[in-house]
C-alpha cells in the first residue's frame, strides 16, 4: 500500500504544481486519508500485539489487514481513473530541471552568436537585455515547476529573437542605403506635390464660401514644415549611416517618412476639398438624396420590425434636419462644406438607429 500511495501521491503533487486547475489534490484527499488510517491501524496492532496470538490480537491484525487491502484498492482505483494525467504530470515534473538547463544553455549559445562588429546595434542590445531578463526570471523560478516551465519557454523565445537580430544585422547596412535613396526621391516628389496647395486654396477662396476652406488656411505652411523636417531627418540619417550606425539611420528614415505622410495629407486635404466642393456644386442634391434614401430605408425597417412607436418620431425628426441643411445653399457662394458636414452627421445618426433596430431582435 505504501508503495502504491507514494507513486500516486507523487503524481498528484506533480499535477498540482503543473495543472492546479485540475484539482486532483482535492479528489485524492479521501483516498490518502484512507491510507493513513490503514497505516495507523497496522502500527497500533503491531505495537500492542506483536508476538501475541490472543483473539484480540488476531482481530486487530485482521482489521489492519482489511484496511490495508481496501486502501490499496482505493489507491489503484484513483490511479486508474487519472492515470493519463498523473503519468504525464510526473514525467513533466521530472523533466523540468533538464528543461531549465537546456533553456539556459540555449541562451548562452544565442549570446555566443553575437558578432562584436554588430554588438552596438540597438536591436541586438535590446534582444540581449530581454534575454538576460528572461534568464534571471528563470533562475529565480527554478523551484516552482509551473513557473519554471513558463520561464524556460520565454527564455527560448528570447534566445530565438536574439538569433534573429544577429541574422538580420549584416543586411542593415544595405537596407539603410536603400531607404535613404527612397526617401530622398520621395521628398522631392512631395515637395513638387505641395506646390499645388497654393493654387488649389486660391480656387477654394475664389469659387466657394470662405467658410468652406477656413480649416485649411494653414495647410501650406504646415506641409512645408513637415517637408523641411523630413529633409533634416534625412541628413541626420545619412550622418548616422556614415558613422556606422545603420539602425539609427533607419529610425531617422522612419521619422522622415512620417513627416512626408503628414505633408501629403495636408496637400491632399486641400486638393480633395476642391474636387469635392466642385462635385457638390455641380449636383447639390446628389448627396442629399442619398441621405433621404437611407432615411426611407430606416423608416421601412422600423415598420417591418414593429418599432415605429420607439423610433418613428426620431426618424421623422431627421427629415427636418435634412431640410434645414439645404438652407445653407443660399447666396452667391453657398456654404457647400457646412451642407456636406450636416448631411454626413445626419447619415451617421441614421446608420446608428438602423444598427440599434437590427440588434433589438
Amino acid at each position: 500500500m505504501d508503495k502504491r500511495q507514494s507513486i500516486a501521491s507523487a503524481g498528484v503533487e506533480a499535477s498540482t504544481a503543473l495543472r492546479p486547475e485540475d484539482r486532483l489534490a482535492v479528489r485524492w484527499a479521501d483516498t490518502e486519508k484512507q491510507c493513513f488510517d490503514a497505516g495507523a491501524a497496522y502500527l497500533t496492532a503491531t505495537d500492542r500485539f506483536d508476538g501475541i496470538t490472543t483473539a484480540a490480537a488476531r482481530s486487530a491484525f485482521d482489521n489492519a489487514t482489511r484496511l490495508l487491502h481496501n486502501a490499496s484498492a482505493a489507491v489503484d482505483r484513483f490511479y486508474d481513473a487519472h492515470r493519463g494525467t498523473l503519468e504525464q504530470a510526473s514525467a513533466q515534473f521530472a523533466a523540468t530541471p533538464r528543461l531549465v538547463q537546456d533553456a539556459l544553455k540555449e541562451a548562452d549559445a544565442a549570446r555566443a552568436t553575437v558578432d562584436e562588429q554588430y554588438a552596438g546595434y540597438p536591436s541586438l542590445r535590446l534582444a540581449w537585455r530581454e534575454l538576460d531578463s528572461a534568464t534571471t526570471q528563470l533562475q529565480s523560478n527554478q523551484r516552482d515547476p509551473l513557473r519554471a516551465r513558463e520561464s524556460a519557454a520565454q527564455v527560448r523565445e528570447r534566445a530565438a529573437a536574439l538569433r534573429a537580430a544577429v541574422d538580420s544585422a549584416p543586411g542593415r547596412l544595405q537596407e539603410a542605403r536603400t531607404a535613404l535613396s527612397s526617401v530622398r526621391t520621395r521628398i522631392e516628389a512631395v515637395r513638387t506635390r505641395s506646390e499645388g496647395i497654393a493654387p488649389a486654396f486660391s480656387s477654394l477662396l475664389r469659387e466657394f464660401n470662405a467658410k468652406s476652406s477656413a480649416d485649411l488656411s494653414r495647410n501650406e505652411r504646415s506641409s512645408a514644415r513637415h517637408i523641411e523636417q523630413a529633409d533634416e531627418d534625412l541628413r541626420a540619417a545619412r550622418s548616422a549611416l556614415d558613422a556606422g550606425n545603420p539602425e539609427q539611420s533607419l529610425d531617422l528614415v522612419t521619422q522622415a517618412r512620417q513627416h512626408l505622410s503628414d505633408a501629403e495629407h495636408l496637400v491632399d486635404a486641400v486638393t480633395d476639398r476642391v474636387r469635392l466642393l466642385r462635385a457638390v456644386k455641380a449636383d447639390p442634391k446628389e448627396t442629399e438624396n442619398k441621405v433621404r434614401f437611407k432615411l426611407r430605408d430606416a423608416q421601412q425597417l422600423a415598420i417591418n420590425r414593429g418599432l415605429v412607436a420607439e423610433w418613428g418620431s426620431v426618424l421623422d425628426a431627421q427629415l427636418a434636419r435634412i431640410d434645414r441643411a439645404s438652407t445653407a445653399l443660399t447666396g452667391t457662394h453657398p456654404d457647400y462644406w457646412s451642407y456636406l458636414q450636416d448631411l454626413d452627421t445626419i447619415s451617421v445618426f441614421i446608420a446608428g438607429v438602423i444598427e440599434r433596430m437590427r440588434s433589438s431582435h
